[in-house]
């Protein structure tokens, strides 16, 4: 069940309309701001009409207006003081980003300090939305950019859960009155915090973060059987933008410089010696996505065949005839880089494909050498 299904509840009782009010809706819903005008002004003198009747779906004439994208409107009906209750929650999931504005000024100039927002004054058993569903979290799990953006600039925040196995007083209040809403709270908050959106916009290590997230949904995948499949798509969500991110890399040192990248340690530079912390740390949370992206294993190739160019693009014949080539210089090659490590011969010997040549030839000698010296013994 979503939780911003637009529903009426049975329970919800709506006064039967006057005439006037039927006017009134039917000015809103029409767009006519004219007639609306005209109305609330009457209103405002004679009280002839409840500007926040609603009609038999429930709806105020501002959620109408939200509805029907009508910025005149809205404008209209909040300076003639309409209650706005959960319409900021209503132009979220709309996505009207004017509206979302407008009512966001609103809320700033009229909300007093300790009172609650007017989307939390609602009592849950008529409200549209969970007492759970903040602005930020609806915009996240719309993932509208400019919504997130202007909340997040105007302060909102989204702190983390608590851990499923927390007993705090407040998570075992919340798990005694209603253990499936306080399920549900928890995968309405992880959902916002896996918005592409919302980890570019707060994050400053969106690949990190992404991670590091995506592990923590594997493991509540665990430890809430019942919810497995949402956490587990959550986590696919989270997999998929940290490999988008990928696409986004447009030469090899960029991705070098993504690939490298270690926050406690100094800024990766081309010509450094690659240690490819990322890409470890992609392998430790098991990213099977980002490690077997294209432009990642077109990189891993490149370091592996180092000190062979062109190597890749040799038929089969020729490949094997450098491959026993190098294997008989390795004695050259580990005598080289003994002595001289710097050297252009010891420095070859450093290169992923040739080491691995190398060491195999060497272990080959081994086996070859090793009956001759057990019959010796």
């Amino acid at each position: 069940m979503m939780e911003e299904e637009n529903v009426v509840r049975p329970h919800q009782e709506i006064a039967a309309l006057s005439l006037e009010e039927k006017k009134y809706l039917l000015a809103v819903e029409r767009g006519d701001v004219a007639t609306t005008r005209r109305i609330l002004e009457k209103a405002e003198a004679e009280a002839h009409i409840n500007i926040n009747c609603v009609d038999p779906l429930g709806r105020s004439a501002l959620l109408m207006a939200i509805d029907n994208e009508n910025l005149e409107m809205v404008e209209l009906l909040i300076n003639h003081r309409m209650d706005t209750k959960d319409a900021l929650l209503h132009a979220i999931s709309e996505e009207f980003v004017e509206a979302v504005e407008v009512l966001l000024d609103h809320e700033d100039s009229s909300h007093k300090t300790g009172d609650p927002h007017s989307w939390e004054a609602l009592p849950p058993d008529t409200a549209t939305f969970t007492p759970d569903i903040t602005p930020l979290i609806l915009a996240a799990h719309r993932d509208n950019y400019e919504i997130i953006k202007i909340l997040l600039d105007r302060g909102a925040i989204l702190p983390m859960p608590h851990d499923v196995r927390c007993g705090c007083d407040d998570c075992v209040t919340s798990r005694q009155e209603d253990s499936l809403r306080h399920s549900r709270s928890r995968i309405n908050a992880y959902r916002a915090l896996a918005s592409p959106s919302l980890v570019a916009l707060s994050s400053k290590d969106p690949i990190l973060t992404a991670f590091e997230l995506s592990w923590e949904l594997r493991r509540l995948s665990f430890l809430e059987h019942e919810f497995k499949n949402e956490y587990q798509e959550l986590r696919r969500q989270c997999q998929d933008f940290a490999t988008a991110l990928l696409d986004h890399t447009r030469s090899s040192h960029e991705l070098e410089v993504l690939l490298n990248h270690d926050p406690t340690g100094p800024a990766f530079e081309h010509g450094d010696r690659m240690h490819l912390n990322r890409l470890k740390l992609a392998v430790k949370l098991r990213q099977k996505k980002f490690v077997s992206h294209p432009n990642v294993q077109q990189l891993l190739a490149s370091i592996w065949y180092e000190g062979l160019p062109g190597f890749r693009r040799k038929n089969m014949a020729l490949q094997a005839l450098e491959i026993v080539r190098i294997g008989i210089m390795f004695p050259l090659f580990s005598f080289s880089y003994i002595i001289a490590p710097h050297s252009s011969l010891g420095q070859t010997m450093r290169k992923p494909f040739i080491k691995f040549i190398c060491h195999s030839a060497s272990y080959f000698t081994f086996l070859c050498k090793f009956p001759e010296i057990g019959l010796r013994l």
